[in-house]
């Protein structure tokens, strides 16, 4: 492109560019052109401080309603007024109403005491409470075999005296001789205790001795 153009182009461009040096140079050294060091400080001293913001007022808080003295009712005394009594009309007594009578205590008559319900029991034997008695009779074929021995009965009495029940407590060992014994206290009578004047039943124990005796 350069060789087609005119051959005093390039000196005259030469020329051009010369004389611009010559003129910075020239206004570098006058200092009309601040360094660029200076020129950095100088942009930073004039860069402007943010102005602070205005902070909003706020408004005052709104005084309290004054409140109006409230007034007081004046009291009043109420007085019952004395009703005037001429002496011409009669004026009633006060009646006094008479005193209730003190109520009296009456005493209830205590229950009676309960009578038990079980029989009582007898310290001692049956036999002697019981007047009408006999001995058991010694069964044949326990004589021949030569049973003997001794068993006790729990009797019972009804409140007339009769032997109501009659158990084997104690066993002779021997089932005729314990039925010899129960057969002969049934027939008994006695005579049952009594208690706050009344016949009860009773309980007791009646022993017997089965012994061959030698003729």
């Amino acid at each position: 492109m350069i060789s087609n153009r005119d051959p005093a182009f390039l000196p005259g461009l030469m020329l051009v560019i010369a004389v611009h040096g010559a003129i910075l140079y020239f206004l570098f050294k006058q200092q009309f052109i601040p360094s660029p060091q200076q020129l950095e400080t100088l942009m930073v001293n004039f860069i402007p401080a943010p102005r602070p913001k205005d902070e909003p007022k706020t408004p005052p808080p709104p005084a309290p309603p004054q409140s109006k003295p409230v007034k007081k009712p004046q009291s009043r005394q109420i007085v019952a007024e004395t009703p005037v009594i001429s002496e011409s009309e009669p004026v009633a007594p006060s009646f006094q109403p008479e005193p209730a009578p003190e109520p009296v205590a009456v005493a209830e008559p205590s229950a009676a005491p309960q009578m038990p319900a079980g029989p009582v029991t007898l310290s001692s034997e049956l036999s002697v409470a019981c007047p009408e008695l006999h001995a058991p009779d010694y069964p044949a074929l326990s004589r021949r075999l030569g049973e003997e021995g001794k068993l006790v009965l729990r009797v019972e009495l009804d409140e007339r005296g009769h032997v109501n029940q009659a158990q084997v407590v104690n066993s002779s060992g021997f089932k005729r001789l314990d039925e010899a014994a129960m057969a002969a206290v049934k027939t008994w009578r006695c005579t049952p205790p009594v208690r706050n004047g009344q016949p009860v039943r009773a309980v007791a124990l009646q022993p017997f001795n089965f012994v061959l005796q030698g003729d």
